[in-house]
């Protein structure tokens, strides 16, 4: 969604990203440093930013397209890769539950992450962007109509609430040396149940394995890990199989939305049919029936 740009200073490295125009607002980017410096203080492992002289952390960059916001953050140590082992997977449980740990309560003046936003308002806009009312835009809705009844549903008073990454897989995560995991990318960060993010963790991890076995082990090595730190309970594990669907829908509309930056060749037709796939295989392995 932004431009990154690597940035030496001689003995360290850094990251410096720049958000596309009219992406955030300063105040929605200002709360994302605001976890970010929080969960820092708290030792946890993130990219964090870095002020510059002025101890400003946002600078405002004017381009033809006209002004952009950029951020420096520190660099992940380690590296980003799909084929972690088990055990590594233990280690990304516990260093999330870690970061849940200080999150929960913790309100942010961004997206509150409910059904309206991530069901109600996604698939109208998928619907509105592909002009079609094609099989998979009529199983998007269905999908939204039932996932809608299983979130509002849900028993709130059992349910960890706070700040979220929202955006928790391989992609956003660096590993250093099979022992030390950087969490980065907090674009999405926003309020919400905490399980979102295991959930979505999850589902990646189960769309990157086409093994069922291997995707197993990892997520019950995921699970076990972040259990070790603090316990998901049973409320927030019913919903676990049902949460990544409601994200999954919203970042469907989120392309849409920002069809611009993504080109016709790759946001099409065929594109919606492969990540409705995705949706499916996983709701056949869950044995969900959509009704």
């Amino acid at each position: 969604m932004n431009h990154l740009y690597i940035v030496h200073d001689g003995e360290n490295k850094y990251v410096f990203r720049v958000y596309t125009h009219d992406w955030r607002t300063e105040l929605e980017i200002q709360e994302e440093l605001r976890l970010l410096n929080h969960l820092k203080e708290a030792d946890r492992q993130v990219a964090f930013p870095i002020a510059d002289q002025s101890n400003n952390f946002i600078q405002k960059i004017e381009a033809p397209e006209g002004t952009r916001f950029g951020v420096l953050f520190s660099y992940a140590k380690g590296i980003k890769t799909v084929k972690f082992s088990p055990e590594t997977s233990f280690l990304i449980g516990q260093a999330l539950a870690k970061v849940h740990q200080s999150t929960e309560h913790v309100e942010l003046m961004r997206m509150s992450y409910n059904a309206q936003n991530l069901l109600k308002n996604p698939v109208v806009r998928t619907k509105n962007f592909y002009c079609k009312n094609t099989t998979e835009i009529q199983f998007l809705e269905s999908l939204s109509d039932f996932l809608t009844l299983k979130m509002e549903n849900t028993d709130l008073q059992k349910m960890r609430y706070g700040a979220v990454h929202l955006d928790v897989w391989f992609d956003n995560l660096h590993i250093d040396n099979e022992k030390e995991i950087t969490f980065f990318d907090f674009d999405f960060c926003g309020n919400g149940y905490l399980c979102f993010d295991i959930s979505y963790f999850l589902f990646q991890l189960f769309t990157t394995h086409l093994n069922e076995e291997e995707y197993e082990a990892k997520a019950d090595h995921f699970i076990r890990g972040y259990e070790t730190v603090t316990k998901i309970n049973d409320e927030e594990k019913k919903l676990l199989p049902y949460a990544c669907l409601a994200i999954m829908n919203y970042y469907i509309s989120v392309q849409c939305d920002r069809f611009e930056y993504w080109t016709n060749i790759f946001l099409n037709e065929d594109h919606l049919k492969r990540m409705v796939g995705n949706l499916k295989r996983w709701i056949a392995y869950h044995k969900i029936e959509v009704k």
